[in-house]
């Protein structure tokens, strides 16, 4: 591999109020531009204004948000308009990476907010958070190119007394769901290579796949969330719609380097689903 050409966008965490870096990962949001929208029958809107509520709720205020792709699902200005706003209500540091659904070119010029940053690494105490864009254009499934690898490479060698966190939209490593395997990260032995390589590599946290996902290998603990709206079944060998509410995960990061985490749901409020539809 040669030197990345990506520009290394550093973002500095302010001091955390815990002895922990602590989380919110909201993902797959699938905001259309226009308010009624609906993904299988439910809106959107309606499911992210849920789950932002719920955040507000928390005991204790997260240090940073990460969505973490498929933000939008029809690329629109108003969809990103609308989850600027709707997100920058928590007043959290947020940082993004683009899904398959995204236009990452449109996420930058309307996913705006002075809370809202286009940073793609981020400092903070003993940790560092390195975000990979793993959409392809006109594609479902994922890949990362010579350059995103030779980044993460290169951040990992020049931070290697810090903690790392890796987020990416695509699951990087088969689910046991069939179908959604067919359209994750594409070509992943190289990733796979480099987290194992390094050491300081003791998170990759991803979205995609509606589902929770939490597995230890080895010493890395790989993770998934649920979505702000339609759910997917766990297991399915065809696409098929789960029953569960619409979520999202905390995440903390303590300096031992342990990850500790959990997700929530908005099962206290009535969701509209449509099973039989059979894709989106």
């Amino acid at each position: 591999m040669g030197k990345s050409q990506i520009q290394n966008s550093t973002f500095m965490l302010a001091s955390s109020a815990s002895d922990a870096i602590r989380l919110v990962q909201i993902t797959d949001s699938h905001i259309f531009s226009q308010p009624e929208g609906c993904l299988l029958g439910l809106n959107t809107r309606e499911s992210l204004s849920a789950v932002c509520k719920r955040v507000k709720l928390e005991e204790w205020r997260p240090d940073i948000l990460l969505a973490t792709g498929d933000l939008s699902q029809d690329s629109s200005p108003e969809s990103y308009q609308h989850l600027a706003e709707q997100i920058g209500e928590l007043e959290v540091d947020t940082f993004w990476v683009a899904g398959n659904h995204d236009d990452p070119t449109s996420v930058e010029q309307h996913f705006t907010h002075s809370k809202i940053f286009h940073q793609n690494h981020i400092l903070a105490g003993d940790w560092q958070i390195i975000l990979l864009d793993s959409s392809l254009k006109d594609e479902v499934h994922g890949h990362l190119n010579e350059r995103q690898l030779q980044f993460m490479t290169e951040l990992l060698a020049e931070y290697s007394d810090k903690h790392t966190l890796i987020v990416l939209h695509h699951h990087p490593i088969d689910i046991g769901c069939a179908w959604l395997d067919n359209i994750g990260l594409r070509e992943n032995q190289p990733f796979l290579d480099i987290v194992k390589k390094n050491k300081n590599v003791k998170g990759v946290l991803w979205g995609h796949i509606h589902q929770e996902f939490d597995q230890m290998i080895g010493d890395v603990r790989w993770l998934a969330s649920p979505s702000s709206c339609v759910q997917f079944a766990p297991g399915s060998s065809e696409f098929s719609a789960d029953t569960k509410a619409p979520g999202y995960r905390y995440i903390e990061l303590l300096d031992n380097g342990c990850i500790e985490t959990r997700v929530n749901r908005v099962d206290n409020i009535d969701f509209t689903v449509d099973y039989s539809v059979k894709g989106y």
